[in-house]
């Protein structure tokens, strides 16, 4: 009987011509990026000016009909190319015939720089936009891509945090400089229920901030009856202690709760520190005594009797009378105080 015995090891197939071409093709297109193809368009397409009768090259329309795909873009290669050649990072057209090869072309990450994948980079939006990228150190097509696809943008706003908050931070930055943008956003928030107690939470906050940090900066304080008058030394440095812990809270950190307790701490100090005061407190009483007979004087000259025949009530008069009556011993204090006070 004879047995048959397989080989140990499979004898491998021989390497297609077509296979080798593709990973010679990639390993170039891997290096270079869009450089192969900026090439074949720069030494294929005859320049601007040149005649068909002076080169071999051909127009981009005719190049682009043998490639199937658009004029356009066989110029926005065209044009990548001639920024590159007047940085002298490439040959100009003009040295380049069909076939030429170009021993070392520029990085791959380079040509990002020079070519602009959308027709809208052209116009003053795209140019706005791919500006704007350049400052902020993002290549332009990245933004343009994001400009022309404004669905994408909001599935990602909404799915992902991150990207809600750096949209929030790029409305903010442009709302500075955006006067129609800015009355749109007050528009949405007095229209949302949400977003208007959001905003009020959000102001009270800031205004309990600005008592606290006023007082710290300024070492001043306002009395309750309106007076203003330098803080006692330790209540500025409790709101300096206050702004501190404030000025430390992250930047999502809600400092509702912190600003509360600051603010109600302050003013607790602040009647404390009137009343600590004698001079202070008589002060502060006659400030409140003032400010009540003004407005009371002011509300009694608003009263008009023209018409008094038409809604005249009993009550009316016995109310008067009584306010009379009142303002009668108001002034007997007033004058008893006077009598008694010493006489220097």
């Amino acid at each position: 009987m004879t047995l048959a015995i397989a080989p140990s090891e499979t004898s491998p197939a021989p390497l297609s011509d077509l296979v080798a071409r593709d990973a010679r093709e990639f390993g170039v297109y891997a290096r270079t990026g869009g450089w192969a193809f900026g090439l074949m368009v720069a030494r294929s397409v005859r320049p601007g000016g040149q005649g068909a009768d002076e080169t071999p090259k051909v127009s981009a329309k005719e190049f682009a009909e043998l490639a199937g795909c658009s004029a356009d873009r066989v110029m926005r290669y065209y044009k990548a190319w001639d920024r590159a050649a007047d940085d002298g990072l490439v040959p100009h057209f003009e040295a380049l015939a069909p076939g030429q090869e170009v021993e070392e072309l520029p990085d791959a990450d380079v040509w990002l720089t020079y070519y602009v994948s959308r027709n809208s980079a052209t116009s003053e939006r795209g140019t706005a936009i791919a500006e704007a990228a350049e400052a902020e150190g993002i290549r332009p097509t990245k933004a343009l891509e994001v400009a022309e696809n404004p669905t994408a943008l909001r599935a990602a706003i909404l799915a992902d945090p991150s990207t809600a908050r750096a949209a929030r931070q790029a409305l903010l930055d442009r709302v500075r400089e955006d006067p129609d943008l800015q009355a749109e956003l007050a528009r949405d928030v007095v229209r949302t229920d949400d977003l208007k107690k959001a905003v009020a939470t959000e102001s009270r906050s800031a205004d309990r901030i600005g008592y606290v940090r006023q007082i710290a900066e300024s070492g001043q304080i306002k009395t309750p009856a309106g007076q203003t008058v330098d803080a006692p030394a330790d209540l500025r440095q409790e709101a300096e202690r206050h702004l501190s812990l404030l000025d430390e809270l992250d930047e999502d950190e809600d400092t509702g709760e912190w600003a509360t307790e600051a603010y109600g701490t302050m003013k607790t100090l602040v009647v404390e520190a009137v009343e600590a005061d004698p001079e202070l407190r008589v002060q502060e009483r006659r400030t409140k005594f003032y400010s009540s007979l003004q407005k009371a004087t002011k509300v009694f000259e608003e009263l008009t009797f023209d018409d008094a025949q038409d809604f005249y009530e009993d009550d009316m008069v016995q109310q008067l009378e009584e306010l009379q009556q009142a303002i009668g011993a108001c002034i007997t204090s007033l004058r008893d105080a006077r009598e008694n006070q010493p006489h220097g």
